[in-house]
């Protein structure tokens, strides 16, 4: 059945891609409703939400390998969330500081802040957003932000120099289309298919080939904005929600898959994490002769998370989407170890 969130995915992807998308991810319920030539903002936000996962599955062999097996038992992923870092720093070319170059983004496709959460150890603060129309069952946005000034003038003035020739993605005429999104919750069709695209190149790096000098000034203080140096605002983790994540780990450990060997869980007890290590990604630096060489860096991963049911203030039972300072910081570290 052609849903217009298989249109959407189609139009930007192929129709080989929205078919295999389709089959491979639980999508809510709700989408099997649909107004024919209008895209609400939930339907855009669960189609960009699948073709950004499916740039995890491109670079994460280990994720593939996993999700294939779960097509071939006749399951679904269920995506909980993706993970995406920046850098609170001003001075960074045409881009918005931080995490504001996506929250113009997230707020018109119907997200909102839904927790805040200082990740000390690593001089960042994460926010989680969750959809107003279906927080549930379409993708949270976990963002974090790295605070430079709490590092050294060296490493300050290198993020200036990595960052500062970045690009904003956003043409006008994808900013018109979300304000209209934001007023009226829905874009026509040709609307929604010409702004999809643009969305997914937002949550890509838009800043030069970074010097190797700078990379390792970056590295020696913190592995997240070395990360953030090759990679930029691509997900950095995306999320597979399971009934058992004890049980999926020691699964993928007996399969010789390359899994955190311990699981976080938060202090609730109701949330408990663990992932694959980070892929390792070839990338291109400057030297200082000028020319360009490869080295091999970390790259993005696979998590998987267990949300237990919990009751809230008003008494009634719901699924805990909240995150946990200390799972977060142990998560984190899946690139600074790989």
């Amino acid at each position: 059945m052609k849903t217009n969130i298989h249109s959407l995915i189609s139009a930007c992807a192929g129709e080989l891609k929205a078919h295999e998308l389709m089959n491979l991810l639980h999508i809510s319920p709700k989408f099997s409703v649909w107004e024919e030539g209008r895209i609400s903002r939930a339907e855009l936000a669960q189609a960009l939400n699948m073709l950004l996962f499916d740039g995890i599955l491109q670079r994460v062999p280990s994720g593939k390998a996993y999700t294939d097996e779960v097509i071939a038992r006749g399951g679904k992923v269920t995506l909980d969330h993706g993970a995406l870092r920046t850098v609170r720093w001003f001075g960074i070319g045409d881009l918005p500081p931080g995490e504001a170059a996506l929250i113009r983004i997230l707020k018109p496709l119907g997200y909102r802040l839904q927790g805040k959460y200082p990740l000390d150890r690593l001089s960042m603060t994460g926010r989680s957003y969750a959809h107003i129309d279906d927080p549930d069952n379409i993708s949270q946005f976990f963002v974090s932000e790295l605070h430079p000034e709490r590092f050294s003038r060296e490493f300050q003035e290198a993020v200036t120099r990595v960052l500062g020739d970045s690009v904003d993605p956003l043409t006008p005429a994808a900013v018109s289309m979300l304000n209209e999104l934001d007023r009226d919750g829905n874009l026509n069709l040709q609307q929604a298919t010409e702004l999809l695209p643009v969305l997914v190149n937002c949550f890509d790096r838009q800043h030069g080939i970074p010097s190797l000098r700078d990379y390792d000034i970056l590295k020696n203080e913190s592995a997240e904005m070395a990360w953030i140096a090759t990679e930029g605002n691509v997900f950095n983790h995306a999320t597979d929600r399971v009934t058992d994540v004890f049980q999926t780990a020691e699964e993928q450990r007996q399969l010789g898959r390359p899994v955190k060997p311990q699981v976080e869980v938060s202090g609730s007890g109701r949330v408990r994490q663990t992932a694959f290590k980070a892929a390792t990604v070839v990338r291109e630096f400057r030297t200082e002769s000028g020319s360009i060489m490869t080295r091999e860096v970390p790259g993005s991963f696979y998590e998987f998370i267990t949300r237990d049911q919990m009751t809230d203030g008003n008494g009634v039972q719901r699924l805990d989407l909240s995150f946990d300072t200390g799972n977060a910081q142990g998560i984190f570290k899946m690139t600074a170890n790989a």
